[in-house]
């Protein structure tokens, strides 16, 4: 049995990709990726997600008068496809509680920064960046936390530093932050769930 794993997108899906990139080498043995759902139409990480065969769905929020409703829609479409663990991998929409509520610690975010430093409300992107800039550490990195109904608040589970240098622009930062700790975070901690959901279902 392996965990049935979502990830929700938005963009470009570079995080998506580390995934497809980490079950594809075979480091992933506990899971397997077999839905990515976007919020918006056209995102790249629809294309990544069908070149490696993987099912897509797309559930635009604007076109939800609210968000409970896209929460419904959401988790409804979720448990049609039977999914155990839910990744947010450049999700730009804010899971309401009825989500949250369905998949309790099982929905993982990855986050551009050292939580709890520079997180919470409207640190997401690029701003995250700037304020590490403009705060003038010599440290940063990506975490990859628990989600809960406080933003970037959920129990933290792997972290990794990454230097800031000196000439750093934003998009730079950005891109370090990805290779050297966002995209080696977002794998492990996808499987050390799978692990534990696969071996809990087979203790029951």
């Amino acid at each position: 049995m392996l965990a049935r794993i979502a990830v929700l997108v938005s963009g470009g899906g570079t995080n998506l990709q580390a995934l497809l990139d980490a079950q594809r080498a075979g480091k992933l043995p506990h899971g397997e990726i077999v839905l990515v759902l976007s919020s918006k139409e056209g995102a790249y990480a629809l294309e990544r997600a069908q070149k490696a065969g993987v099912e897509t769905k797309v559930l635009p929020r604007k076109e939800f008068v609210c968000q409970e409703d896209f929460d419904r829609e959401l988790v409804g479409v979720l448990q049609e496809k039977q999914i155990d663990l839910v990744i947010l991998a450049g999700f730009m929409t804010i899971l309401g509680a009825a989500v949250i509520r369905a998949y309790p610690d099982r929905i993982l975010n990855v986050h551009p920064a050292l939580l709890p430093a520079f997180g919470g409300k409207g640190f997401y992107g690029l701003r995250v960046h700037e304020a590490v800039l403009a705060a003038g550490v010599n440290m940063t990195g990506a975490t990859v936390h628990l989600v809960n109904e406080v933003p970037d608040g959920g129990r933290i589970l792997l972290q990794k530093q990454v230097p800031v240098c000196e000439g750093d622009t934003p998009e730079i930062l950005q891109k370090r932050v990805m290779e050297q700790a966002e995209w080696l975070l977002l794998p492990r901690a996808a499987e050390m769930l799978s692990e534990q959901i696969v071996k809990g279902t087979e203790t029951k």
